[in-house]
């Protein structure tokens, strides 16, 4: 039985009935609500708690607070079941309707605590971040980005153009695929490297063994270099960063029977069936 909920909420999104639900069922199973406070985020709809003190994060929201809920939960490898707010995500088990059902499944024990890798991001001066989805390194203004990209040791490519993503098999089927890289389906371990928009020259998409070390050194240009870790923009961290696997970084709640990823894809339109296959159905 959860005795301590920590809720990580959206800083906008209407919440008042998944809360009023979410508290309804604390009531009666005699559980106790607080709030997990992250940085930069100002609404409040309970007393802050320490990630630590609960047994269960709740990510109320679409996928960027389950971002938010994985990173704060990790370092006391607390479990997150992202419940969908207004977005069906990759990152989300169920919708806010289904929140007391998700609770109960929970309780009963009826769910599977489902690793979540991480990328490990140093510089020359030490670590600078873990992402769960994906690293951006992208031009911010006129100019291009030369980024010259290493896997252990051996140069792959020097590509001239808008950036590099790096993304894990969670994050492959956001900005990364967006810009032409392939989706790493679930089981598949390390990261994918897909260059933004190269000018002239070969460099397509590269997948990256767990074990690999990355290597991104940005060439010095006249062009600024902007950072993006999970969506969020960080401080400049230097011109040359090394990028590891970490397989178990987070933990995301899997209930029973869930929607598997790539099904999950389907459903929300972005992946589709050809144009000529959806025709030939049509006339069947």
């Amino acid at each position: 039985m959860a005795q301590q909920l920590g809720l990580v909420v959206h800083p906008t999104r209407s919440l008042d009935t998944v809360l009023e639900t979410t508290d309804a069922w604390a009531r009666a199973h005699g559980a106790n609500i607080g709030q997990v406070m992250i940085p930069g985020l100002t609404r409040q709809v309970a007393d802050p708690v320490d990630p630590a003190e609960c047994e269960i994060l709740l990510s109320l929201g679409g996928d960027g607070t389950a971002l938010h809920a994985l990173h704060a939960g990790a370092p006391a490898e607390r479990p997150v079941l992202g419940i969908a707010c207004g977005s069906v995500g990759v990152l989300t088990s169920v919708t806010g309707d289904d929140v007391a059902w998700a609770l109960n499944q929970f309780a009963d024990g009826r769910w599977s605590p489902r690793a979540v890798p991480g990328l490990a991001i140093a510089s020359a001066d030490g670590p600078v971040e873990v992402v769960i989805n994906d690293m951006t390194l992208m031009r911010d203004g006129p100019g291009q980005v030369v980024v010259a990209i290493t896997v252990d040791d051996a140069l792959y490519v020097r590509v001239a153009g808008d950036g590099v993503v790096v993304a894990t098999a969670l994050g492959s089927s956001a900005y990364s695929m967006a810009a032409g890289g392939p989706i790493l389906a679930p089981g598949v371990e390390g990261m994918v490297v897909t260059p933004l928009a190269p000018h002239g020259g070969s460099a397509p998409p590269l997948v990256t063994g767990p074990g690999s070390t990355l290597r991104l050194e940005v060439e010095q240009t006249y062009s600024r270099v902007r950072y993006d870790v999970d969506g969020r923009s960080m401080p400049r961290p230097g011109d040359l960063l090394t990028v590891h696997y970490e397989p178990e970084y987070a933990v995301l709640v899997e209930l029973t029977d869930q929607e598997s990823r790539l099904a999950g894809l389907r459903q929300r339109g972005l992946v589709r069936d050809g144009p000529r296959v959806l025709a030939r159905d049509r006339r069947v």
